[in-house]
């Protein structure tokens, strides 16, 4: 393909691409199935790695990230982000009403109110309607850009398609995660033995500062936009604001309302105190602000916030009821989580009938003792959590609770590592659950996705003896099956037959399916596309595998134990006698040019635009060689950021030309 027929190919798909992306994110339609949609950016992906100086600034390739970031530039806000004054009280409101009328000389004025979202806040900026800056609050005066993660947000427009835009403009709004993705993140942290993550709102932002965007891609950050400023930008109030973000094609929440007087506001207050719970993410009050930008100008600032906006916040709601006891659960990593058992009681629209006490450190900071009545919120928290003892209502002759010592499915000794917070059950090969939960974990949807078997079918097998380990699913007869309950001839060849199916799974698949504990999806990948094989995978010694990327000493150590087991070595030589693929089938980038005319690269550093991986299969698809370490028969160290010194040391004293990406894309172009 020429450079020509290239420019108007990677033009045509990113306009076809990011035509779908905005009838699925932003109207909720579609036009193509998802296959297709998934051929479109396959061919966009491989064209850009082919000519990467030809890729536009509002490329759809960027929702799935890859640039890596290990230092992000410091901005400072042309207008600063200031915090709201907030209020827990109606009288409040009522005292900044009289405010703003006093300030105000007794002109009418009108307000207008959101929901005020528990996420992280965020300032666009737009030039020419291209996402230019992407900045963090900071300290309100300098942020951190944070350009490459929040391109990830696939409801963040990359470039505005409206007309009558403004040259420059800047909107702010919350980034967030919702309650359904954060309660997905943290099932799969517990499923590979990782602690979960607290809450919604403090993951968001850990997520937004995350150096790899390809990960933060992964976890489905999503934003609200609420503020629009700029020079001349023709608005007079902020709810015409809204409606032009709306035109152009930002996401905002329909949640808003203008009110005519302080009495409606206290209506919107009150009507969304319960409703709110039914919405996709947290919320922890409502901001109200004056309408009128000249009255806001009028108005003015305080040093810390401005005088014609306020935040109301609504109390996180907390009540007391009977801690009726505490029960133990063991997961597939054998840790151990204490559970609350509680009288039932209404909380924020639902009933509570247990709370998560997390580990054997929150019960002892809880000081529980037998029968207390305990305080559980539910407020910024997805989880019911259990915040306090009521005191007052502690009998006398109340026992203090203890956490076991046992395991309370098999009765195996509990041990707790040094510097973790969770007790063990070591018995991974007999206690019921961690089996049970293996072999779950191995059919899932990311792994080996055998979805005509369940939960309850699993634990059944278990019961009778069928299986205790994920091989044990590939030597089933359909005699074996039609032993369990309300399994007939047809479920049984379905069983069967997803099985069967689970041997066309790619090798990461099958990686991530052995429950390596802290392996999760994309280490799994990683490790699958650095080793290439199960059989390299498990000769690789301790510093070997710290070489693979995503790779850190507690992963590293998993999977030198993991394979000392003669065990597991004999499960995964079932496994392999089963059919499974166990080398990976990715396939060596198609050659597109002999730019490179056979020269050899070292790669180090990290590159503002490109992951390695990227950078290995451009150079292969042009004709270069890929080398791991720094020699003398070496042609070319491509450099980046935050290389390891040792590398460049050698390669100037071997007389090794160093280069930069610059200088490397400058090599690919006719």
């Amino acid at each position: 393909m020429t450079h020509a027929e290239a420019t108007k190919e990677i033009q045509q798909l990113t306009e076809q691409v990011n035509y779908h992306n905005n009838l699925y994110y932003q109207q909720n339609r579609t036009e193509i199935s998802d296959f297709e949609f998934d051929q479109l950016l396959k061919q966009l992906i491989d064209l850009e790695n082919q000519f990467p100086a030809l890729k536009l600034p509002d490329s759809p390739t960027q929702r799935v990230g890859g640039a890596i970031t290990k230092e992000f530039e410091a901005v400072a806000h042309q207008y600063p982000m200031l915090s709201l004054g907030n209020t827990y009280s109606e009288q409040d409101l009522r005292d900044f009403d009289e405010r703003v009328a006093k300030g105000l000389e007794g002109v009418a004025f009108e307000y207008f109110c959101e929901l005020k979202f528990d996420g992280v806040s965020i300032s666009l900026i737009y030039e020419d309607g291209i996402l230019a800056k992407a900045v963090t609050r900071g300290d309100g005066v300098r942020g951190d850009n944070v350009i490459a993660n929040a391109k990830t947000i696939r409801t963040l427009p990359l470039k505005i398609r409206a007309t009558e835009v403004p040259p420059k403009f800047e909107v702010r709004g919350e980034v967030f995660l919702s309650k359904d993705v954060f309660r997905q993140l943290n099932r799969e942290r517990e499923d590979i033995g990782e602690e979960t993550y607290a809450n919604a709102r403090n993951t968001a932002s850990g997520t937004l500062k995350m150096q790899d965007s390809a990960e933060v891609a992964k976890r489905k950050l999503d934003c609200y936009l609420y503020y629009l400023l700029g020079e001349s930008i023709g608005i007079q109030t902020h709810e015409q604001a809204i409606r032009e973000m709306e035109r152009w094609g930002f996401q905002v929440s329909p949640t808003y309302r203008k009110c005519r007087d302080i009495n409606e506001v206290l209506q919107y207050i009150h009507y969304w105190e319960t409703k709110r719970n039914g919405l996709p993410l947290e919320t922890d009050g409502v901001v109200i602000k004056v309408n009128d930008l000249d009255q806001q100008k009028v108005l003015g600032f305080t040093a810390k916030s401005p005088r014609w906006a306020i935040a109301y916040k609504y109390k996180a709601e907390s009540i007391s009821t009977r801690l009726n006891g505490i029960t133990y659960q063991v997961g597939r990593t054998g840790a151990v989580t204490p559970v609350a058992e509680l009288e039932p009681v209404l909380l924020a629209g639902t009933t509570v009938k247990r709370a998560s006490l997390h580990n054997a450190n929150e019960i002892e900071r809880l000081a529980l003792h037998e029968g207390d009545f305990v305080f559980v919120e539910k407020g910024g928290e997805i989880i019911p959590k259990v915040t306090g003892v009521d005191l007052a209502q502690r009998g006398s002759g109340a026992k203090p609770i203890k956490y076991i010592n046992a395991c309370p499915e098999c009765g195996t000794k509990l041990i707790r590592t040094e510097g973790e917070a969770n007790h063990y059950c070591p018995n991974e090969k007999g206690c019921p659950p961690q089996i049970t939960g293996k072999v779950e974990h191995f059919i899932q949807r990311k792994a080996l996705d055998i979805d005509s078997l369940g939960e309850q079918t699993i634990k059944q097998l278990f019961s009778l003896g069928l299986i205790k380990t994920p091989a044990d699913l590939y030597d089933l007869q359909k005699s074996d099956l039609l032993k369990l309950d309300k399994v007939k001839e047809k479920s049984a060849q379905n069983i069967l037959d997803g099985i069967a199916a689970s041997k066309n799974a790619p090798f990461e698949s099958v990686l991530f399916g052995m429950g390596i504990r802290f392996v999760g999806k994309t280490v799994a990948e990683k490790l699958s596309g650095y080793f290439k094989s199960m059989d390299a995978l498990a000769g690789a010694s301790y510093d070997q595998l710290l070489q693979a990327p995503e790779v850190g000493e507690k992963i590293a150590q998993s999977v030198v134990d993991f394979f000392a087991e003669e065990s597991n070595r004999t499960e995964v030589a079932r496994l392999k006698a089963a059919g499974l693929k166990m080398e990976s089938n990715q396939k060596e980038p198609e050659k597109v040019s002999n730019a490179l005319g056979d020269k050899s690269f070292v790669i180090s550093g990290t590159f503002a635009n490109y992951e390695r991986d990227a950078l290995k299969d451009i150079i292969l698809a042009n004709g270069g060689r890929v080398l791991s370490g720094v020699s003398g028969k070496l042609d070319y160290l491509l450099a980046g950021e935050n290389m390891g010194p040792s590398k460049l040391e050698k390669a100037e004293k071997l007389g090794v030309t160093v280069i930069g990406i610059e200088a490397f894309e400058a090599m690919l172009k006719p």
